[in-house]
């Protein structure tokens, strides 16, 4: 296989791995575990289903430890088009890793809070499960701030994508408009949180533009053009 299809294959299959983690911990547990303005009733679920809130926390690790390999392997693919968008586009996507485990810390934290251990006996229950729920929010706000950054690398991506000319035109302008529907997104979620729901549905056919690029590098690779010695040879 050649080398340029063989590296977009393996940043196709890196990209499909995080359909595993995302999907879990960001929409499947929190649908599960959390009622919203219910501090009691997360409380009592999450301890319920411990193990599952403790995977949905590795899942958050192993999401932002997917996406910097992700960086590395797309850097590879596409710095050879521009090696300067291409390191923006790693760079975007650290920050976006860094954020990422950083608002893990708030689950963990509302784990903590939940099981309460001894240290915490100065607070009784219904002001713990408070607090957790606090820093269950905080998770949640988080999210919406890292929008802002899965947004953002989309730029540099789609450009490279776009400039390559070993991978469609169309879709590296799809990961362009794709940035801006989460940077949207990320605006909307911070000065009108009352829209974020709708906004989000609507913007599905903008957002699939990830998943274009990720079932084309996954199942197409990358377009090889052929040496004069190639086509003579295969003639």
């Amino acid at each position: 296989m050649h080398p340029l299809k063989k590296a977009a294959r393996i940043a196709g299959a890196i990209y499909a791995s995080m359909v595993v983690t995302g999907p879990f911990s960001l929409i499947y547990v929190p649908s599960k575990l959390i009622v919203r303005g219910d501090a009691t009733a997360t409380a009592s679920n999450i301890l319920a289903h411990e193990t599952m809130f403790r995977l949905a926390i590795l899942a958050d690790l192993i999401g932002s430890v997917i996406f910097i390999c992700l960086a590395i392997a797309l850097y590879k693919l596409l710095s050879g088009v521009n090696k300067t968008w291409a390191g923006l586009m790693v760079a975007l996507v650290l920050v976006s890793a860094a954020v990422g485990f950083l608002n893990t810390l708030n689950n963990i934290a509302a784990l903590t809070l939940f099981r309460g251990a001894d240290f915490l006996a100065v607070f009784d229950k219904p002001q713990r499960d408070a607090l957790a729920y606090l820093f269950v929010r905080l998770h949640s706000q988080g999210i919406l701030i890292n929008e802002l950054f899965w947004g953002v690398w989309l730029f540099p991506f789609g450009l490279l994508v776009f400039r390559s000319g070993f991978l469609p035109r169309f879709i590296g302008v799809w990961l362009m408009i794709n940035c801006f529907g989460y940077v949207i997104l990320s605006v909307i979620a911070l000065f009108f949180p009352a829209y974020y729901g709708a906004a989000f549905n609507w913007s599905q056919p903008v957002l699939f533009g990830e998943l274009a690029i990720m079932l084309w590098l996954l199942v197409k690779g990358a377009k090889v053009k052929q040496s004069h010695e190639q086509l003579v040879a295969a003639a």
